[in-house]
């Protein structure tokens, strides 16, 4: 018995590995600028950085994620081709949060069984999204896992590393008392929470191909919506010498909601109020909190609600900043200002994730 064929025998299908890749590598050299070498397949992906050394201190900024849950409902209903876009959008959106802009990208996904079509879906949903985002997509790895994964089982986690100008760094120490919070919307639950999604519906006896009207159509369909990308809009403005040292922090809303994530780019002893009544939640919220019999506060720990990424400004920036993103067809609004007065913070969300930041909370109630 060969090599191939006892491999084949323990339930591992090389060939299909091997289509799999031709499948994907039209999408993935689309990613390709002059930068990346060596083309797809090699052991190692290759990424010029000669361009860094005109840099005066070039800090390199590296993220790695998954989608967690939200894989089981594209498996579910058998739709792949979104999966991809909701991990460039958690990898690649988390580097831009220190002002970097990425430079290329890695994936893996890890299944039961190769089957070429649902591996290449999934990868060109990455490519596409690495594109948008001009990211190069320089390698990956596709393992076969039978015994430990359903045949129709998979995982996908990737990796990015980005660049940023040592005094063009953005964080906490940059936000100042009067700093407005601008919310950038999100398109949807994003990557974040989809074990409660999951056993919310289950609770309710919905399936994900059952209709609701309330989402448009199938459960499955709305639940997929992908990740909005922040990385290309924000590259764009933060580039904008108009709008130079406008911006003095992001966050990126994922898990642990909204109020901690806040909380994390804020200096010690700073606050902020965010007003529920500046933005409306989405109806995937609403619908899912009614199905649940629960209120949207309570789920503001676990999802987004409508919030994808907050930018920390100076005030006098604040409409120029939401401007641009309105251009860039990203709904944005203030939703609330940072203060260091004195307070009492009890009632405060304070840090995330061992990062000892400012304090937030959210107030009113809202919008309809």
């Amino acid at each position: 018995m060969s090599a191939n064929s006892s491999y084949a025998a323990a339930g591992v299908d090389t060939a299909a590995g091997d289509l799999a890749v031709e499948l994907m590598k039209e999408a993935v050299a689309k990613t390709h600028g002059p930068n990346v070498l060596g083309g797809v397949g090699g052991f190692a992906g290759l990424y010029d950085v000669s361009f860094l050394t005109r840099f005066k201190r070039p800090l390199l900024a590296t993220s790695t994620d998954g989608v967690g849950t939200k894989v089981a409902i594209a498996q579910a209903i058998d739709k792949h081709d979104t999966i991809g876009q909701d991990l460039v959008g958690m990898v690649v959106d988390d580097i831009i949060v220190v002002g970097a802009t990425p430079l290329f990208m890695t994936d893996y996904i890890a299944c039961g069984k190769v089957v070429p079509e649902r591996i290449a879906s999934i990868v060109g949903g990455i490519a596409k999204a690495c594109a948008e985002t001009g990211t190069a997509l320089v390698g990956g790895e596709t393992a076969e896992h039978p015994g430990l994964l359903g045949p129709d089982d998979y995982d996908v986690a990737g990796a990015a590393v980005g660049a940023v100008e040592a005094d063009a760094l953005l964080g906490a120490d940059r936000v100042q008392h009067g700093d407005v919070v601008v919310a950038l919307s999100s398109s949807g639950l994003h990557s974040n929470g989809f074990s409660l999604v999951r056993h919310i519906l289950s609770e309710g006896g919905i399936g994900y191909t059952d209709s609701l009207p309330e989402l448009g159509g199938l459960v499955g369909e709305a639940l997929l919506e992908p990740t909005r990308l922040y990385t290309g809009p924000l590259v764009r403005l933060l580039g904008d010498p108009d709008l130079a040292g406008a911006v003095h922090s992001l966050s990126h809303v994922t898990g642990g909601g909204i109020a901690a994530n806040l909380a994390r780019v804020l200096p010690v002893g700073s606050w902020v109020e965010l007003d529920r009544a500046s933005w409306s939640p989405s109806p995937v919220f609403r619908v899912l909190s009614d199905i649940a019999g629960s209120s949207l506060e309570s789920s503001e720990g676990t999802w987004n609600l409508g919030i994808g990424m907050f930018a920390v400004v100076a005030a006098d920036a604040a409409s120029d900043v939401i401007a641009r993103m309105q251009a860039e067809g990203i709904p944005s609004w203030i939703a609330g200002r940072v203060s260091t007065a004195a307070n009492d913070l009890s009632s405060f969300v304070q840090g995330e994730k061992g990062v000892n930041g400012g304090a937030v909370r959210l107030i009113g109630s809202y919008a309809a």
